[in-house]
């Protein structure tokens, strides 16, 4: 009795030991692969809430802002003011005078600018300086009409860039607001493509305006973090939870 008694506590002695070391439950390894786990919600859960509340999805229908994006393409844009809009952004509006459904172009001027076209070298000129729109379809021209209009204060000249096809403020210099846009009709800004896959990413901020006094666009919204997190949380997620069918593997051979 006395040897099997003796048995029994070591046994137990032993399934102590194994249960407070870094591979077995409850020890060390399994505390960690928990707290990355949750780690991991946070961020995943976080990004991803986060981005539902600050980005709207919009489908690209036509061709009037190619190559920048193409018709089919799903959109991820930010909701802004449109006193946050800059010259170079690409924006979602809908304008009363532009039709019913909302469009996506890009802004080229902005309240006091003189947006005119062409120079010699077919450029688009802002206040008289000559801009390098290195996003236009074909590398330009930036118009086949000529045109020169000043933009009212509080609003927005708005130009796509597939100038041979795009509508835009081109078309509605003979409007009541000289083919410009109030800046309270701006829904969105465009910060990045979510689909197809192949084309998912950010959109590259240009710097043609940084000719001008106070530039062009200051840059993108929080889509770059945001989609980071969510893939960091995802990681972290698969990463902890695959931590003790590993360790069990590795302990067993």
């Amino acid at each position: 009795m006395s040897s099997s008694s003796g048995a029994m506590t070591s046994t137990t002695g032993n399934s102590t030991v194994g249960r407070g070391t870094a591979g077995g439950r409850g020890g060390l390894g399994h505390r960690l692969s928990g707290a990355v786990i949750v780690l991991g919600c946070v961020l995943f859960l976080g990004g991803a809430i986060w981005a539902a509340v600050v980005y709207r999805p919009y489908t690209v229908p036509t061709t009037s802002m190619v190559p920048t994006v193409q018709p089919g393409d799903r959109l991820l844009a930010q909701k802004v003011s449109g006193s946050d809009v800059h010259r170079g952004d690409v924006v979602i509006f809908k304008d009363k005078l532009w039709g019913n459904e909302p469009l996506v172009k890009r802004v080229v001027g902005v309240g006091g600018d003189v947006v005119a076209c062409c120079d010699a070298r077919g450029r688009l000129t802002v206040n008289g300086k000559p801009i390098d729109e290195t996003y236009l379809k074909g590398g330009g021209p930036a118009s086949l009409d000529q045109f020169s209009s000043r933009v009212p204060a509080g609003q927005i000249f708005l130009l796509g860039d597939n100038r041979a096809v795009s509508e835009d403020s081109r078309i509605h210099l003979a409007d009541a607001q000289g083919g410009s846009v109030p800046v309270a009709d701006v829904r969105a800004r465009v910060d990045g493509v979510a689909w197809p896959a192949s084309r998912m990413g950010l959109l590259s901020p240009t710097s043609a305006f940084d000719v001008l006094p106070g530039g062009g666009s200051p840059g993108q919204g929080p889509l770059g973090p945001l989609t980071l997190a969510v893939i960091a949380g995802a990681v972290l997620i698969l990463g902890g939870a695959a931590y003790d069918p590993v360790a069990k593997l590795l302990r067993r051979r």
